[in-house]
């Protein structure tokens, strides 16, 4: 597609083409969404004409400004060849998104699989699942080697949120075949202090609140503070939440070319005690939709800090030196009744898996990177060094995860209390000691096409200690080389073509949580490739992106053939799809944006036991991996003061077992929302979340026969003031 595409920048048929395939794109999302929803797609009835004029809105820059994620040389998403989007902030004040997740997922190609054993954070992108492929940062720091990473919980602190989809080991380290997503806070700034407060009211008995100011104190100093924090009863039986989350950071310009920051961040979380639903007789029954077989004394708790002192110094117009020194904590405590069968023979579901775990991780670290722009062999280039270090620690608390309590009615569940045992006590103590080197280049051959490069070396040495006997359970070293080598041709100032190889490493599991039996294998390893265009059109009020990709990961744990009993490490899986991204101003008064995602995955090489029996699951698309996605938001400003929006998410069918047996079917929501600016300080909003309470599933628990549902209808009524 590259070379085809940079044959013809003086071709006129070309430059129509590519003016033309923005609305191509727009037109192809209709069949995708209209097949959930029983609408005829070859319906021929043709659509009202489309008219582009000059917007009162500066426009659209989406590709155009310099993103954080995925380059150390600020580069734009034109710049760059890989496949990076950015939510910002009128996106999440428009869209009414509260969770992170949520957000997220409105990106191409996320989808959601939380659920509390992940700290609710998991994604799947690009076929690739889970914390141990697709990383999320936040503010651009990684916590090492967990399994889920629970802080920040809601959007009200965050400026923006930038994802890469894709390897993205050569800038982040290991665990990122899939993607990586970097929640970026609000920060301080210069100039007037502003303010601003907001309080909703919904369904369930929500109630949500956030404060935030920020601005400056004097010449030098600058500051941003944040607060927010939620509750709710919850869409299912006990299913009550609530957090509160605190950020807060001083920036100190010592001068124009040199500055510190200070930041702090403390988040207090009780998610849903929820694990989902189990399968009645092979089927999901509408009547216990909003039923919990939860234990009455359930708790989940999420307490995190993040700390970070930072320095820029840029002692001249092309020399930029960047270092943050850091401190990580987490706490996370379950003490739940986690699993659940419907037994056919009593008619009643059977509960298990009684388990308390505690989880104290630790990370302290720095990254320190320094980019220069210059010349090579007469050339324009960038280039960029730097390292990352840190120590961590995990200490893990837990009952062995014995204990049942007593079967309970499907439809008339008598919760009872937790019962176990076996006592509550540390089993174990995982340390990991990291640092990594990491290079990347940007050489520009002429004012058309550029070279990019990158190269990361990662090493790490994990060590266990059995803390019921006081012995050493392993002390194992990892490391990995990743790189990438990527082309843009700029086809003119605003249409890009690019091509991109990458190779990146996933660790077996969370490098904190790695068993004795698991420290032995490797890492896993991947390969992709990609190709794509982007273009910004009709003066700033139009984007799209397309991305076509074939990936590989290899080195997956399967089980051996001869016997099933033992693993081996020869496992691959593979996903190969396309992407598509538009965003357009309509007229003056409209604004859409859509995207779609289509991926075939599949396990090329992948067995697993089944009653001592080795089988082979070849062919088998991996579990949560839905092979359709489509998002799309249309706002209108309808009259001066109002807007009326709305969107749909669709997801499609996924698998909840390697076996391909239990499919969770596709869904589509629908959100609505009316806001009314009634003044330039103060704005309320009527938002409208699945409206149509479609009954749907996000994911499966470990059991696989248990699904977490979705939230049902919700309505929600907020009000915004800036003073």
């Amino acid at each position: 597609m590259s070379q085809s595409r940079a044959a013809m920048p003086a071709s006129r048929s070309a430059h129509i083409a590519l003016h033309t395939l923005p609305l191509a794109l727009a037109l192809a999302f209709r069949p995708a969404l209209a097949a959930d929803a029983g609408v005829n797609s070859d319906d021929k009835t043709s659509l009202p004409q489309i008219s582009v004029v000059a917007s009162d809105n500066a426009g659209l820059a989406a590709l155009t400004t310099p993103a954080a994620t995925g380059s150390n040389l600020g580069l734009t998403p034109l710049q760059n060849p890989a496949s990076v989007s950015v939510i910002d902030r009128r996106q999440l004040d428009e869209r009414g998104d509260a969770t992170l997740v949520d957000a997220i997922t409105r990106a191409p190609g996320f989808s959601s699989l939380a659920h509390p054993g992940n700290s609710g954070s998991s994604l799947s992108v690009r076929g690739f699942t889970d914390t141990t492929s697709v990383m999320r940062l936040y503010d651009g720091l990684r916590q090492y080697g967990g399994v889920g990473v629970s802080f920040p919980f809601s959007t009200w602190s965050v400026e923006r949120v930038e994802v890469l989809r894709g390897p993205a080991s050569v800038i982040y380290g290991d665990g990122a075949i899939g993607g990586v997503v970097n929640v970026i806070p609000k920060k301080p700034a210069q100039g007037a202090v502003q303010n601003e407060a907001e309080f909703s009211v919904g369904s369930n008995n929500t109630q949500r609140f956030g404060f935030g100011s920020g601005g400056a104190i004097n010449d030098m100093l600058s500051y941003r503070f944040d607060i927010d924090g939620d509750r709710s009863d919850g869409w299912v039986d006990r299913g009550n939440s609530n957090d509160l989350t605190f950020s807060g950071a001083l920036r100190l310009d010592v001068s124009p070319e040199f500055n510190l920051q200070l930041s702090y961040a403390q988040g207090r979380q009780r998610p849903m005690r929820y694990f989902g639903t189990p399968l009645v007789n092979g089927q999901q029954l509408e009547a216990v939709r909003d039923k919990n077989y939860n234990v009455a004394d359930s708790d989940i708790q999420y307490k995190d800090r993040w700390a970070q002192l930072q320095a820029e110094w840029k002692p001249n117009a092309d020399t930029t030196l960047h270092s943050r020194l850091y401190q990580i904590n987490s706490y996370r405590y379950y003490r739940n009744a986690e699993s659940y069968v419907y037994n056919a023979g009593t008619g009643l579901i059977d509960r298990s898996g009684n388990t308390e775990i505690r989880h104290d991780q630790s990370q302290t670290g720095n990254t320190t990177d320094a980019t220069f722009r210059g010349h090579l062999l007469g050339l324009k280039n960038q280039v960029s060094l730097g390292f990352d270090i840190s120590s961590s620690s995990f200490t893990h608390t837990n009952n062995t995860y014995t204990g049942s309590s007593p079967s309970v009615d499907p439809y008339n569940p008598v919760p009872g209390n937790y019962v176990s045992t076996i006592p509550f006590i540390p089993r174990y103590r995982n340390t990991a000691s990291q640092y990594s080197l990491f290079a990347e280049n940007r050489l520009e051959l002429n004012d058309k096409l550029s070279l990019l490069a990158g190269l990361r070396y990662d090493h790490a040495n994990v060590s266990r200690t059995d803390l019921t006997g006081g012995t050493g359970a392993f002390d194992q070293s990892f490391s990995n080389t990743g790189w990438r080598l990527g082309t843009v041709y700029a086809l003119d100032s605003s249409t890009s073509l690019y091509a991109q190889y990458a190779e990146a490493a996933d660790p077996i599991g969370g490098m904190l949580m790695l068993s004795p039996a698991n420290s032995r294998y490797s890492l896993a390893t991947g390969k992709q490739i990609e190709v794509g265009a982007k273009q910004a059109f009709w003066n700033g009020n139009g984007e799209w992106t397309l991305a076509v990709y074939d990936i590989k990961k290899n080195n997956l744990l399967t089980r051996d053939a001869s016997n099933p009993n033992l693993s081996v490490q020869v496992g691959q899986r593979s996903s190969r799809g396309i992407e598509a991204s538009l965003a357009l101003l309509l007229a003056r008064d409209w604004r859409l944006d859509a995207n779609a995602s289509l991926l075939r995955a599949q396990y090329d090489s992948f067995s697993e036991s089944v009653g001592g029996v080795s089988v082979s699951r070849n062919g088998n698309v991996p579990t949560d991996v839905p092979r359709r996605l489509a998002n799309l938001w249309l706002s209108w400003d309808f009259m001066p003061g109002w807007t009326a929006s709305g969107g749909l998410r669709y997801v499609g069918s996924r698998y909840a077992d390697n076996a391909n047996t239990l499919k969770m079917p596709s869904y589509t929501t629908t959100d609505l929302a009316l806001r009314w600016k009634m003044d330039a300080a103060t704005t309320i909003t009527l938002r409208g979340m699945n409206i149509f309470d479609k009954a749907y599933f996000t994911t499966a628990y470990y059991t696989n026969t248990q699904w977490l549902y979705g939230p049902g209808r919700q309505v929600e009524l907020a009000v915004h003031h800036r003073f």
